[in-house]
């Protein structure tokens, strides 16, 4: 074996480097505010609150779950020729993390999954959201994703533009001239 040359180090994405941080101060600052409110109020207050939160979270997750399914069945029962009606969408992902965040014991998390109960707020996160994915979409594939699907099939591996032809079964072709000079090899 011929020694290679290592490869060159990789770099992190800064959500990668400071997530682990973040979860980490969250997970300190969920216990600092637990003792807070255990030193304040007594042991008793924080067990109901925690337990009153799993049971909340609980049953939003399982509404969220129901909505979910319930319109999958409306989906899958559709005559395939009906369009899909125009309308609000059921977008149930940000009504399942409430309901997982009020289930994660913890003052801090109980507070953003109330915050995202709120339909307004849930409402302007999803857009938000869709309105990123959507940008990254676009700069992944360099515009529209149809333009992307068009250039992988047509282009080969190499880079190198597959050039060809058409050809119906019910257009005739008409017979290639000597003139034309060689036809070019095919090469896979």
């Amino acid at each position: 074996m011929t020694p290679s040359t290592p490869p060159p180090p990789a770099t992190r994405s800064g959500l990668r480097r400071w997530l682990p941080l973040g979860v980490a101060a969250w997970i300190v600052i969920e216990i600092w505010l637990l003792i807070l409110v255990g030193e304040a109020a007594g042991g008793l207050v924080v067990v109901v609150l925690l337990a009153a939160g799993i049971i909340g979270g609980g049953a939003v997750v399982k509404r969220a779950g129901r909505r979910a399914f319930g319109a999958l069945t409306r989906t899958l029962q559709q005559p395939a020729a009906e369009a899909v009606p125009e309308g609000r969408a059921e977008g149930n992902g940000f009504l399942m993390l409430a309901g997982l965040l009020l289930m994660i014991p913890g003052l801090l998390s109980d507070v953003a999954g109330l915050v995202l109960l709120v339909p307004g707020i849930r409402g302007a996160l999803s857009r938000r959201v869709e309105r990123a994915m959507r940008r990254k979409l676009d700069e992944a594939t360099g515009g529209a994703f149809g333009t992307a699907y068009t250039r992988a099939r047509t282009q080969r591996p190499d880079g190198e533009v597959v050039r060809g032809e058409v050809v119906h079964e019910d257009t005739p072709t008409k017979p290639r001239d000597e003139d034309e000079g060689p036809r070019p090899p095919l090469t896979p």
